[in-house]
């Protein structure tokens, strides 16, 4: 059985533990990647919807519990 199969068999909330568990290894080293091409405008758009009063700035860990609420 393969890697990608074991995951897809965990329930939901071990999936979620996975996915920050990658989170965490990839933003750690975070030097050793470069930016996807189309990652530049996502920003700026997001600045822009920021500037506008249109998109709603919160804290990491809450926007994780939120997530998770939906999730249940």
């Amino acid at each position: 059985m393969d890697l990608l199969q074991n995951i897809h068999e965990l329930p939901r909330i071990e999936k979620i533990k996975v996915m920050e568990f990658i989170w965490e290894e990839l933003t750690t080293k975070a030097e050793q990647y470069e930016s996807p091409s189309w990652h530049e405008k996502a920003l700026a758009d997001t600045e822009k919807r920021m500037e506008e009063g249109k998109e709603e700035l919160i804290d990491w860990n809450e926007a994780k519990q939120r997530l998770r609420k939906k999730t249940k």
